[in-house]
């Protein structure tokens, strides 16, 4: 049984940082691709930041492009979402998916795996 397990979720303050990890119980994510989603109450879910596990090709999303990096750690099977500069409008709750593949894309209904989520609050 596939299980992705989200971390690093918690409260902060604006413009202070949070990094998030991804990873999974029975199931690696060689030649996968692996999706940061989030969303807020009452909002559609969005897609963040998606990253090809094989080769390390990322998408990010143009609403946290400069601010949040994608990135992986193939020994630990692993991805991360680093955040940087958050602000109030980031607060969700924060999803990784997965799937098979090389696309990095940004559409929810393209990821066949996911957590349950974490919860970041980001407070003014």
């Amino acid at each position: 049984q596939v299980q992705l397990v989200e971390s690093g979720g918690g409260s902060v303050q604006a413009g202070g940082s949070l990094r998030l990890s991804c990873t999974a119980s029975g199931y690696t994510f060689v030649d996968n691709f692996v999706g940061w989603f989030r969303q807020a109450p009452g909002k559609e879910r969005e897609g963040v930041a998606a990253i090809y596990f094989g080769g390390g090709i990322t998408s990010v999303a143009d609403s946290v492009k400069g601010r949040f990096t994608v990135s992986k750690d193939n020994a630990k099977n692993t991805v991360y979402l680093q955040m940087n500069s958050l602000k109030p409008e980031d607060t969700a709750v924060y999803y990784c998916a997965a799937d098979s593949g090389r696309s990095v894309t940004l559409r929810w209904d393209d990821y066949k795996y996911w957590g349950q989520g974490t919860q970041v609050t980001v407070s003014s």
